[in-house]
This record gives C-alpha cells, sequence and structure tokens, in this order.
C-alpha cells in the first residue's frame, strides 16, 4: 500500500501509520515532524521512539542535557538519530526548517535514553561488482536487534543510486516494513514492488508493504532515492532474517554471469 503525499506537512506531527489502529498493517507509530525556525516539539509518550533526523538544525533536550545537531544531506552524510524509552521526554527545538522522522512501539523494557550520532551509523554496500551493478547501494543502520536488543523497532535508510535497484534480489520476511521516500531532485520519481503489484512513488510518498511480500525497488534514471526503512520485532524479532525468492537463487552465487555473456 502507498500513503501518497498529497499536501504540505502542517507543524508538529503528521501522523502516516499508528501501532493503536487494528486495520493498520505497518504495526508501529510512523510519521513524519515538521518544525520551523524556533519550533519546539516535545514527545514523552508511554511507548518507545526512535526519531531520526532528515535535514534540519536541532537542539535535543533529554535527561537534562542539551547537544545541538545538524545534517544538510540525507544522501551524503549519516543520520542522527535519539531512541528514547516509555515516558521519557524529549523537547526539539529547529533553528532552521527541519524534517524527522517518528518511529514508537510499544516496549516495557527500561533502557537509557541515547542520540545516536552520524559517527555510530552502520553502512554497507550491497551490489557492488555483481550484476553489472544494476542493484548498488549503501544501507544505513541505526538500530537493529544487533545494535539494541532491549529494542522493540529497527530503523536505517537506503541511498538507491539513479536507474538502479535496492531490495533485490527480491526478498520477503513475515514482519511488516514501512519505507519513507525522499528523491534528489525532489521530482524525481521510483518504483516501488510489493508482491505482484507495482506503484511509482514520488518525494515524501510512504509504502506499508505487509509482511511475508516480497518489496523490491527502482529508481528512475537521474534521480537518486533514498528511503527511510522501519521494522517492528513483530511477530516475532526481526534479525535480517531475508528469504530470497528460490527462483533467484542463482543471483547470489558469487559473480552471476548474466546476459549478454551468459547464451
Amino acid at each position: 500500500m502507498i500513503v501518497k503525499n498529497e499536501k504540505e506537512y502542517e507543524v508538529g506531527y503528521n501522523e502516516i501509520t499508528s501501532v493503536d489502529d487494528k486495520n493498520d498493517i505497518a504495526c508501529m507509530d510512523f510519521g513524519i515532524i515538521k518544525l520551523g525556525k524556533n519550533d519546539s516539539y516535545t514527545s514523552s509518550e508511554e511507548k518507545e521512539r526512535a526519531i531520526l533526523l532528515i535535514l534540519g538544525d536541532v537542539t535535543f533536550e533529554l535527561d537534562g542535557k542539551k547537544e545541538r545537531v545538524s545534517r544538510n544531506s540525507f544522501l551524503d552524510e549519516n543520520p542522527v538519530c535519539i531512541h528514547l524509552p516509555k515516558s521519557i521526554e524529549v523537547k526539539i527545538t529547529a533553528h532552521e526548517e527541519t524534517e524527522l522522522a517518528y518511529q514508537a512501539v510499544y516496549n516495557d523494557n527500561s533502557f537509557d535514553a541515547k542520540i545516536y550520532t552520524q559517527e555510530e551509523c552502520v553502512t554497507d554496500q550491497f551490489g557492488k561488482g555483481v550484476m553489472g551493478e544494476t542493484s548498488l547501494r549503501y544501507v544505513r543502520t541505526v538500530i537493529d536487534d544487533s545494535i539494541a536488543p532491549y529494542s522493540n523497532l529497527v530503523i536505517g535508510e537506503v541511498i538507491n543510486f539513479p536507474g538502479r535497484w535496492s531490495s533485490y534480489p527480491e526478498h520477503h520476511h513475515i514482519h511488516p516494513e514501512v519505507y519513507h521516500y525522499r528523491f534528489f531532485p525532489d521530482q524525481g520519481f521510483g518504483f516501488s514492488g510489493e508482491g505482484d503489484n507495482v506503484y511509482k512513488v514520488n518525494d515524501r510518498d510512504t509504502a506499508v508493504i505487509k509482511g511475508g511480500l516480497v518489496h523490491p525497488q527502482t529508481a528512475a534514471p537521474g534521480y537518486a532515492m533514498y528511503y527511510i526503512w522501519l521494522i517492528p520485532h513483530t511477530p516475532t524479532r526481526w534479525r535480517k532474517d531475508r528469504e530470497f525468492m528460490e527462483k533467484d537463487g542463482w543471483l547470489l552465487e558469487d559473480n552471476p554471469i548474466i546476459w549478454p555473456d551468459k547464451k
């Protein structure tokens, strides 16, 4: 399912999915926090939360500490993300126009609030040297089971090079997943697969992917596609347990030979 971005975000929290909506297949809260210069936003929900800076300049205030962080490019700079247990309050004050991604799930585990810095982000390069590098991309992981085993959420980013693929070869897992897209330049577009369905996606659209369905992605030539990927640890914990389609197994071999070399 694609949630189209049909209007400008309002200042404050703009809900896209809700963990409390029993008909919402995402099984988590997801939305965008928009702030103008000198605007503030406070969060103290009874949920575990991750708040990731997409673009902008903000000060985070939590646990009696203040920290100012900025991000000028979601393509060229790693993210900054705060991770909060339930009930812990954070105040976010913007020093320029800013957008942040918000994810929340239920979690009774107690842990210390943390700011994940740009230096702590785990970045992997996938698709290099295989299939003509048609699926070359960068995958950034901020929080997952290996980084924060007490967490009930997963959040990261993908940098999808122009004209290339990601989430490929096709894979699926039992967990739902959300992709939130940005393009550079922002008039760009791409295509999002969900099972046998394919959807055109534009800047600020969101894909809500049902567990069990394959979900390959591709960007139009000339346009870099960035997306935030988010997974809740439900119905089981997600431990990078991607299952690839049997028919595509040969693509996972070392240096598979493809057409025109493959006859």
